[in-house]
């Protein structure tokens, strides 16, 4: 570990009421869970905080259910939760294959579907399901509770409308019409950074969500509003207009630009 620990501070809270407090109080600190994130930054000695509060064991914020016809996930739902749970299983069989696809065992027994939304990297592999979904952000603060639509959680690279004293709680996805797709494009087919990641919904008003191509996750509106027409050739063009892929170390932007235009085909024929 090339980050000092002792020179890091860690709270661990008994309960979600006591951590808001602290939060609100003592802050600010970076919420600590599954550490599948964190502890990477700290082996390459770039911690991203120097003071912590340790959720991992609240069990206010772990639990799959559904209320009011809506899936509710809390947000210490790990990704082997979701990939055993009946329920997600039958209403979002895109964010079990996403679960499936997403590290190692270790990294799907630890990692947390909060961390993944609150990391908000545009790579995330859950985040273009939440996108699809139009799911809603739930978050807590010592003061009450607010829902943040997904598509509006975002304001920038790893910038979300979060305050400081606030913890994401659970994530509500409701009922999704249509038939559901995803795939993700790697290096290999585990354990990798994805270069592409696709999540969709075929029906009467398509859904189209992409990551690792912009500074966030993104909802292609022209590219579901040319596939509502019908028209595959047309929805290509509006998407190869719609994002602007870029070039990094995992990959070149004409490659996900092919990528892209070739998943949504592989889509539209897979769900005809």
């Amino acid at each position: 570990m090339r980050t000092a620990l002792s020179s890091l501070q860690v709270v661990r809270p008994a309960s979600l009421q006591e951590a808001l407090r602290i939060m609100r109080d003592d802050g600010p600190l970076l919420p600590l869970a599954g550490g599948t994130d964190i502890y990477v930054q700290l082996e390459f000695g770039l911690p991203p905080a120097q003071r912590y509060i340790d959720i991992w064991k609240l069990a206010e914020l772990r639990g799959v259910r559904v209320v009011d016809d809506e899936l509710v996930l809390g947000a210490l739902t790990t990704y082997t939760d979701i990939q055993r749970s009946a329920d997600v299983r039958e209403r979002l069989p895109m964010l079990v294959a996403a679960a499936s696809v997403v590290g190692g065992v270790q990294i799907q027994n630890r990692g947390t579907i909060g961390g993944n939304i609150g990391n908000g990297s545009p790579a995330g592999d859950s985040l273009p399901v939440f996108a699809a979904a139009a799911a809603r952000v739930v978050l807590r603060s010592a003061d009450g509770e607010r829902h943040v639509p997904f598509n509006a959680f975002y304001t920038g690279y790893r910038k979300t409308v979060m305050r400081p004293d606030e913890l994401i709680v659970a994530v509500a996805v409701p009922r999704v019409p249509g038939r559901q797709w995803f795939r993700k494009v790697g290096t290999r087919a585990a354990q990798a950074i994805s270069k592409l990641v696709l999540a969709c919904v075929r029906a009467e008003q398509p859904r189209v969500a992409m990551g690792s191509i912009a500074a966030t996750v993104v909802r292609l509106a022209c590219t579901e509003a040319a596939l509502a027409q019908g028209s595959l050739e047309q929805a290509q063009r509006a998407l190869a207009a719609e994002i602007s892929p870029v070039d990094d170390m995992r990959s070149t932007a004409a490659y996900r630009l092919q990528v892209a235009k070739n998943l949504l085909a592989r889509f539209w024929s897979d769900t005809a």
